[in-house]
């Protein structure tokens, strides 16, 4: 068992005595990415989209536009951040000019990939 897979059975011991005062926890693994998220009680799935697209954003902010794919990322979580925050709103006009302007990058980075790829064969 690695370190981390330890801690994790460490771990679970730890929430289980919190649950046993009646705090609800949800916990998640993934134990061959050394990952381990708890959620409370009062977590949401709108509020679990966002934290998870927080991850998404972080690699697209880190890679940089040294990846091909980066501008995909990059766009397609600006274009999710926009709608998550307006999720139990409406999106206003510059919201939609905003996110017509990262289809449009979108489109024109496939493009680039679609040629690339075209002229290697």
């Amino acid at each position: 068992m690695t370190d981390f897979q330890n801690f994790y059975h460490d771990l679970l011991d730890f929430i289980k005595k919190y649950e046993n005062q009646n705090v609800l926890l949800k916990t998640e693994k993934d134990l061959e990415n050394d990952i381990v998220k708890i959620f409370g009680e009062k977590i949401t799935s709108l509020s679990r989209a966002k934290n998870g697209l927080n991850d998404v954003t972080e690699l697209a902010y880190t890679t940089a536009e040294h990846h091909p794919y980066w501008n995909l990322i990059y766009n397609c979580s600006e274009i999710t951040n926009s709608v998550l925050e307006k999720w139990t709103s409406s999106l206003s006009a510059e919201d939609i000019s905003d996110i017509e302007w990262a289809i449009k990058e979108l489109t024109q980075t496939l493009e680039k990939i679609k040629n690339k790829k075209s002229s290697t064969c």
